[in-house]
């Protein structure tokens, strides 16, 4: 039971959904932007989160669009994430999304509540910044197209009143050979100890980027261009990797941050050895 009461708006334009944004904000009310709402629920359920103000954005077409249109693959930031694993129109994606929560859950939760999450996983992150996906998001009284690492490498930069209206990724990234692995302390749906989605692009550079590790998801071209130092055996690459993380490696509940080194270095191991070998 949610122990607070709250208005709730469903607008059918991006532009109804800012000025609502907009009008309730100005009169000093707590608003939020809700798509999928599982962890709106979640958190207001156990006095972790509240608001004035809901904007459900599940009514905007631009948001459920999910297409192939013109060399671009277009999500829309309320498309659950079961609907995008079985369109199989990207699998990497497809497969990360598929690996959140259990199938019931995914139902629900949308890719945009994904990669705006209060948890520090956003798992979905992965496969944007490895493709280099573009964002389309609403913000002061405008659209704007930017590079998803502009906006969530790291921790998520989006201001307040902005929202996330659409991913952007180019059809030529889509079916390149990848790998995508998450560790978990216990169950196959748990919070990832590690989660890792990789691409060898054409011409034949690994990219990849993690989450669980450390205290955000990330990618870095540092990492990448030891893993790509053929120079080096794998195990060498992988001890490099290991001690060049950008951020600290954290511990918690899930896994201490010894057990989050080794199975690094177990992934990295062998999502090396796959991509090398893919053709």
């Amino acid at each position: 039971m949610i122990a607070f009461d709250f208005a709730y708006y469903k607008p059918e334009t991006i532009l109804e959904a800012f000025e609502t944004y907009a009008t309730e904000n100005d009169q000093g009310k707590k608003v939020v932007y809700y798509a999928g709402g599982t962890e709106f629920i979640t958190f207001a359920r156990v006095n972790k989160l509240d608001a004035n103000v809901v904007i459900d954005i599940k009514g905007i077409s631009e948001c459920n669009v999910l297409e192939i249109k013109d060399g671009q693959l277009i999500i829309g930031s309320a498309v659950s994430l079961n609907k995008i694993s079985d369109s199989n129109l990207f699998p990497l994606l497809g497969q990360t999304a598929k690996k959140i929560a259990d199938h019931t859950s995914r139902n629900k939760i949308s890719i945009g509540g994904n990669m705006n999450s209060r948890l520090m996983y956003r798992e979905c992150l992965l496969p944007l910044l490895v493709v280099e996906a573009n964002v389309v998001i609403f913000s002061k009284n405008e659209t704007k197209i930017v590079p998803v690492a502009h906006l969530y490498n790291g921790t998520v930069k989006l201001t307040a009143g902005d929202f996330l209206v659409q991913i952007i990724i180019n059809t030529s990234m889509i079916d390149l050979p990848y790998v995508s692995f998450k560790r978990t302390k216990l169950s196959k749906v748990g919070y990832p100890v590690l989660s890792l989605a990789a691409i060898r692009t054409d011409s034949e550079k690994i990219r990849v980027a993690f989450s669980g590790i450390c205290e955000n998801p990330f990618r870095s071209k540092k990492i990448e261009k030891i893993i790509n130092d053929t120079a080096l055996t794998i195990d060498e690459r992988v001890e490099q990797v290991a001690t060049s993380l950008p951020i600290p490696v954290i511990s918690d509940i899930e896994s201490s941050m010894e057990y989050r080194v080794f199975v690094l270095k177990n992934a990295l191991s062998d999502m090396i050895a796959e991509l090398e070998l893919a053709k």
